[in-house]
């Protein structure tokens, strides 16, 4: 087998931080990056494309705009080669819609001469001072990783298994015609996917005649909290104040601090209100909105294609059931390691409960300068960890660390506020 190229870094999964970053390094001649996707193209997010729904971080939070304003792969650059410049200027909204972002990161991906599409990677090994990526018949060489894999759907215990045709939000707009077509759908989940998905059956439950659920153990359906100091958590001054915390006060704070990353929007929150308030005009809608309640079990009647769920209200410390026939899991995603790691385990650092030991520079291995990690890390670096608008500037450290110098410029301290005690 021919021996492989070996380039300065492989990135492997394509989501939009390994995709900023493809963006960001295609101009810089002395680095030579190669990008993997295991899919044959580029999908953010495709179940969740909702015609309305959009953003919840501003244009600026782009691929590439908070690293290197100039560059040609930015949201406003995408806009104006499509003829959209002022449409979106007259709209007055920095937030774009779903589609439109989708849209845009696969113009911005098609402009790249770095990416390999339809590469799944089965192992990685080392060997040399190399880094060898096993793609069935192909292999790629590197001196540095990058890892992008993304977080996989997570189903809860009580449905793991469970048969029928129960569906997770990442499948939503695939499966939305068969729901509609259920007697009773119910919704589980708290965050801004379950709210969108709400919204959209709740639009159309009267042509559809369909009694709808919504669930939460949540105490209430909280918001986003987007207050403009509560902001600078997802700034350089946060991440050195949080990853300079121990190992048990940063997973006490990861659990606390949620909210600030998975709320609902407001705007959408009210919306749902509204839509609730239009519709009752007409009398009572069918339709329940659960807080405080858990769901504890699930079981599948297949001959009556019913969900029975077990449910247990909080406050009350009450248990009760509710029977659907379709059933929507929006309970997030869960980060899970690749199994193509487990050959250079050993070269990896783990934390007291198993986790990526993520250093300040985004590094997971024992040097210190190999091994990357995109997102997944809110153990170690807080909620910029999952925040868009912080791709690019984790992005401008791992281009320093692969390049040795800074190429683009890093900031280091822009909040108002002090995030720890004073001398």
């Amino acid at each position: 087998m021919t021996t492989p190229t070996t380039h300065d870094f492989i990135a492997i999964g394509l989501g939009p931080y390994n995709l900023g970053l493809a963006c960001l390094t295609e101009p810089i001649d002395d680095l030579d990056g190669l990008f993997l996707e295991a899919r044959t193209d580029l999908a953010w997010h495709p179940g969740m494309l909702l015609g309305s729904a959009r953003l919840q971080t501003p244009f600026l939070a782009d691929l590439v705009t908070l690293a290197d304003p100039t560059s040609p792969f930015s949201f406003l650059s995408y806009l104006k080669e499509n003829g959209r410049m002022y449409p979106f200027y007259i709209r007055e909204s920095f937030f774009p819609l779903r589609t439109e972002y989708d849209d845009y990161c696969r113009w911005a991906a098609g402009k790249l001469h770095s990416v390999r599409f339809g590469q799944q990677v089965t192992s990685v090994t080392y060997a040399d001072g190399v880094y060898t990526v096993h793609t069935g018949d192909n292999r790629y060489a590197a001196r540095h990783l990058v890892l992008g894999t993304g977080t996989p759907p997570h189903v809860p215990p009580p449905c793991a298994g469970l048969g029928g045709d129960l569906i997770h939000n990442s499948a939503y707009l695939q499966h939305r015609d068969a729901l509609r077509a259920k007697r009773s759908i119910t919704v589980v989940g708290s965050g801004q996917s379950a709210a969108e998905i709400y919204h959209d059956l709740l639009g159309d439950i009267d042509e559809y005649g369909y009694q709808l659920n919504w669930i939460t153990r949540s105490p209430r359906f909280f918001p986003l909290e987007y207050t403009k100091l509560t902001l600078e958590m997802t700034s350089p001054d946060y991440v050195d104040y949080f990853h300079a915390l121990d190992e048990p006060t940063r997973y006490r704070l990861e659990s606390a601090q949620k909210g600030l990353f998975k709320g609902i929007n407001a705007d959408l929150i009210n919306d749902i209100y509204d839509l609730l308030y239009a519709k009752g005009l007409k009398g009572a809608v069918d339709s329940r909105l659960l807080t405080n309640t858990a769901l504890t079990t699930a079981e599948y009647d297949e001959a009556s294609g019913t969900y029975t769920l077990g449910l247990h209200h909080d406050e009350q410390d009450r248990d009760f059931s509710l029977t659907t026939e379709g059933l929507i899991l929006a309970t997030g995603y869960h980060y899970q390691v690749p199994e193509f790691l487990e050959p250079i385990r050993d070269r990896i650092r783990w934390d007291g409960h198993g986790r990526f030991d993520v250093a300040r520079n985004y590094t997971i291995d024992h040097a210190g300068r190999e091994i990357f990690l995109q997102n997944a890390a809110t153990h170690a670096h807080s909620v910029t960890s999952p925040d868009l608008g912080m791709g690019p500037y984790r992005n401008s450290w791992i281009i320093r660390e692969l390049l040795g110098r800074e190429h683009y410029p890093i900031e280091k301290s822009i909040a108002f506020q002090t995030f720890g005690g004073v001398a």
